[in-house]
């Protein structure tokens, strides 16, 4: 990984904050001029630090109040077992976030849906079809405290 100077950073941070920046805009926030500014940009960009630009989302604005976080045991963590669960999770847009877990549980995943019903839906014809999968805990969120896309980079 390269190295990040306190300039990278700071643009970093001004991105996380406004993705949509232009590069004037950011190099005066970060102390720059336009050319090298948008030579880190793009330096920060081909190293893989900055993975994408994307656009935030209000879930209930489109249809999809309900985050449900669903615990998954597998019967077994074989390699084979644990890529197969992973290739078909990538697979449905209703997954938002899944991470392997170490503890009781091998998955941790946040599914969104329109309601109840919707997620019935995805548990009966996805979920619970799926080879190797022992159990399910399922919890639904009853308030958002805090949800941040920026990392605490210093």
């Amino acid at each position: 990984m390269p190295k990040l100077d306190e300039i990278d950073l700071r643009i970093l941070r001004a991105l996380q904050a406004d993705g949509r920046l232009a590069i004037q805009e950011l190099a005066e926030k970060v102390g720059l001029s336009a050319s090298p500014c948008a030579r880190r940009v793009r330096n920060l960009e081909k190293a893989g630090i900055i993975k994408g630009y994307a656009a935030v989302i209000d879930p209930s604005k489109v249809g999809l109040p309900i985050s449900v976080f669903a615990s998954i045991k597998l019967e077994r963590q074989r390699e084979e077992e644990l890529d197969r669960f992973a290739q078909a999770i990538r697979r449905w847009p209703e997954v938002v976030d899944c991470f392997l877990m170490t503890g009781q549980r091998d998955y941790l995943m946040r599914i969104v849906v329109s309601d109840l019903e919707a997620y019935e839906r995805f548990l009966k014809e996805k979920l619970t079809r799926l080879d190797g999968v022992a159990s399910i805990e399922s919890s639904f969120a009853l308030g958002e405290v805090k949800r941040s896309h920026a990392l605490p980079v210093k």
